[in-house]
C-alpha cells in the first residue's frame, strides 16, 4: 500500500506541475502570441502563410477561365461524382451556393485577409528597423487589397474585416456595400504603393513589389471604369524596370520565373518534400491512360480513371482566333493524339503541334493547355508559378484605359507592341474607331492572356459576358448532348457566384445573392 501512495504521490506532482504549465498563459518555452511577433524572422513567416491561400486561390481555373469561351471540360458519363459535376456547373453556369469550388475562392480569400490583418495589427509593435516594417506592412495591404478584389469581383459586397477577429461579435459582420469594398481596397492598394519598393533585380524575389501593388490598383481603376488615374499607374510600370521578353514562350518557361515580364505570380517549387510544387499540367491534361509521351517522360499518371485531367480545356472557338502565323498559339496548346477503346478512355499515341492540325485515320486529335508544361521529374509535382499580372497585360489594359478616353492612336501602339513579338511579319493594326479598337484590344487580350484567368474578367469588365457566353452557349449546345436546358442561360445574376451556403446559414446578418 505505502508503494502505491508514493507513486501516487509522484503523479500528483507531475499533475499539478503540468497543471501549473498550462495554466501559464505565456509559457516562454513554447510559440505563442506573445513572444512570436517580435523579429523579421518572425514577420516573415507571418507574412508568407499571408500568401499561401494564393496557391489556391490564384489559379481560378474552374471559376474564371472555365466559365469564359476560352476552355470548356471533357465530359465522360463512366467518371462523374460529386466533384465532377460541381466543376462542369460552374462551366455551364449550372452551379449552386453548396458548389465547393466557387465556396472555395471564398474562404481561402478570407483566410489570406485574416493572416494579413495579423501582420496589421502587430507590425508597429515589433523591434526592427522601419524600412522592414514598411515593407511587411505594404506586402499585407496589397495582399488584403488583392483578395478583396477577388472577393468583390465573384460575389459582389462582401463583410469587410479589417482587423482580427477576437470575439464573436467581430466574426458576424453584414455584406458591405460594392463601393464600400473597392474604397477600402483602392486605400490599402494606394498604400502599399507608398511602402513598397521598386523590384531591385530580376528574377525578383517573388514578394510583392511597388510594381505589383501599381498594377493591381490598375486594374482596379479600369474594372471601375476610371481610366484616367489606371492609365497615369500603368504609365509608370515601365521605368521600374518591366519589359516584354523577346520570345512569348520564354515567359512561360520555369527558367525565367519572377522574370522582367513578371509584375506578379504566385510562388511554387517542384519537390517531393518542399509541399509547395504545382501540378497544372496534369489537372489541363486529357483524360487518358498514360501521360508520360507528354510529361518528359515522367512516370504514367491515368488521368483518365482518377479524374484529375481533362480540365480547362482549349475550346475550338480560341484555337480558331489566333491568326496565321500567331507563334502563341504553338506556345499555348498542344495536341494529344492517340485512340479511344470504344467508350471514352483515350490511349494516348502521340503529341502534336496544334498548327493547321489534322487528326490521320483512326487517330483523334485532343488540344490541351501547353503553357505550363515544362520540365519535370515527378507526376504531380511541378515548377510552373502562376502568372497574376504580366508587363503584357499592363500595355493591353493601358491600350484599353485610353482608347476609352478617346486616344485611340496611342492605344494602338501598346497593341502592337505586344502583337508584334508574337507575329513579326504582321502589319501594324490600325483601328478606324474607338469601338473597332475596343473589338482588336479585347481580342489581343483574349490570345495574349489565354489561360490566365483574364477572359471572364475581360468579358465582365467590357459588358459582353452575357451576349458571348449565351452564344457560345448556344454554339456549344449543337455538338454536346450532355449540355442540359438550364446551362448557359447566362443574365445579370449569374454574373456574381452565390455566397456559400453554409456561410449564409451560420451567419444571419448575410443575405444571399439574387437567383440563387
Amino acid at each position: 500500500m505505502k508503494k502505491y501512495i508514493s507513486i501516487l504521490s509522484v503523479l500528483l506532482v507531475f499533475l499539478v506541475q503540468g497543471c501549473k504549465n498550462v495554466l501559464e498563459l505565456s509559457p516562454e518555452d513554447q510559440v505563442s502570441e506573445t513572444n512570436f511577433f517580435k523579429t523579421e524572422a518572425d514577420f516573415t513567416q507571418a507574412i508568407n502563410a499571408a500568401y499561401n491561400p494564393l496557391r489556391t486561390v490564384g489559379p481560378d481555373y474552374y471559376t474564371a477561365e472555365m466559365r469564359s469561351d476560352n476552355t470548356h471540360y471533357e465530359h465522360n458519363p463512366a467518371i462523374q461524382g460529386t466533384a465532377v459535376e460541381m466543376k462542369a456547373d460552374i462551366a455551364d453556369f449550372t452551379n449552386d451556393a453548396s458548389n465547393n469550388y466557387s465556396n472555395q475562392i471564398y474562404y481561402d480569400s478570407y483566410k489570406g485577409i485574416s493572416r494579413a490583418n495579423v501582420v496589421l495589427a502587430r507590425i508597429d509593435q515589433a523591434s526592427f528597423n522601419d524600412e522592414a516594417k514598411n515593407n511587411f506592412k505594404g506586402q499585407a495591404l496589397f495582399l488584403r487589397a488583392f483578395y478583396y478584389f477577388k472577393l468583390v469581383r465573384y460575389f459582389g459586397g462582401v463583410p469587410l474585416y479589417l482587423k482580427e477577429v477576437n470575439n464573436e461579435a467581430d466574426a458576424f459582420l453584414p455584406r458591405a456595400s460594392i463601393e464600400e469594398v473597392y474604397t477600402q481596397i483602392i486605400n490599402d492598394a494606394s498604400e502599399a504603393i507608398a511602402l513598397l519598393p521598386v523590384p531591385s533585380k530580376f528574377p525578383q524575389s517573388g514578394y510583392a513589389s511597388k510594381g505589383s501593388a501599381t498594377m493591381l490598383l490598375a486594374d482596379i481603376y479600369a474594372t471601375r471604369k476610371e481610366y484616367a488615374q489606371a492609365e497615369n499607374l500603368l504609365l509608370s510600370l515601365e521605368a521600374m524596370g518591366y519589359s516584354l521578353l523577346p520570345n512569348y514562350a520564354d515567359v512561360f518557361s520555369t527558367a525565367n520565373k519572377n522574370s522582367r515580364e513578371s509584375i506578379f505570380e504566385v510562388q511554387f517549387m517542384q519537390g517531393l518534400e518542399t509541399g509547395m510544387q504545382s501540378n497544372f499540367i496534369y489537372i489541363f491534361l486529357p483524360k487518358c491512360y498514360n501521360t508520360a509521351i507528354i510529361t518528359y517522360g515522367v512516370a504514367t499518371q491515368n488521368t483518365a480513371t482518377d479524374g484529375g485531367g481533362g480540365w480547362n480545356t482549349p475550346t475550338q472557338d480560341i484555337i480558331r482566333a489566333y491568326e496565321t502565323g500567331d507563334t502563341r498559339l504553338e506556345a499555348s496548346i498542344g495536341v494529344a493524339e492517340g485512340t479511344y477503346d470504344g467508350s471514352y478512355y483515350f490511349t494516348l499515341t502521340a503529341q502534336k503541334s496544334i498548327v493547321n492540325y489534322q487528326a490521320p485515320a483512326g487517330k483523334v486529335g485532343v488540344p490541351f493547355i501547353k503553357k505550363y508544361l515544362n520540365p519535370h521529374t515527378d507526376k504531380n509535382n511541378t515548377n510552373d508559378n502562376w502568372p497574376v499580372y504580366r508587363f503584357a497585360d499592363a500595355l493591353l489594359l493601358l491600350a484599353e484605359v485610353q482608347n476609352e478616353q478617346g486616344k485611340t492612336q496611342e492605344a494602338m501602339v501598346h497593341v502592337n507592341r505586344v502583337r508584334s513579338r508574337a507575329i513579326p511579319q504582321a502589319a501594324p493594326l490600325t483601328a478606324t474607331s474607338q469601338e473597332d479598337a475596343r473589338k482588336l484590344i479585347l481580342h489581343e487580350r483574349r490570345v495574349e492572356l489565354a489561360f490566365e484567368n483574364h477572359r471572364w474578367f475581360d468579358l465582365l469588365r467590357s459588358g459582353k459576358a452575357i451576349e458571348t457566353m449565351n452564344a457560345y452557349g448556344a454554339e456549344l449546345k449543337k455538338t454536346h448532348s450532355y449540355l442540359v436546358p438550364s446551362s448557359y442561360q447566362v443574365d445579370e445574376n449569374k454574373l456574381l457566384y452565390p455566397l456559400p451556403f453554409a456561410e449564409v446559414g451560420v451567419n444571419p446578418e448575410l443575405i444571399q445573392n439574387p437567383g440563387y
